[in-house]
């Protein structure tokens, strides 16, 4: 029991010495998650399309 008492402590320690991101840091960065997910979605999409295409004439 002492032990988990003490990681517990430990734990609160580091979580205190964490830099913690702004709301517009957050708010930047999920923005840019975001597009940069839906710029891959183009991205792919236009790939099947286009595989999708060829296989289309080929077969």
């Amino acid at each position: 029991m002492k032990s988990i008492i003490q990681f517990l402590k430990e734990a609160r320690q580091e979580v205190r010495k964490v830099s913690w991101p702004t709301r517009t840091d957050t708010f930047r960065n999920a923005i840019i998650v975001i597009v940069a997910s839906f710029l891959v979605a183009l991205y792919l999409g236009g790939i099947d399309f286009i595989i999708r295409r060829i296989m289309e004439r080929v077969i």
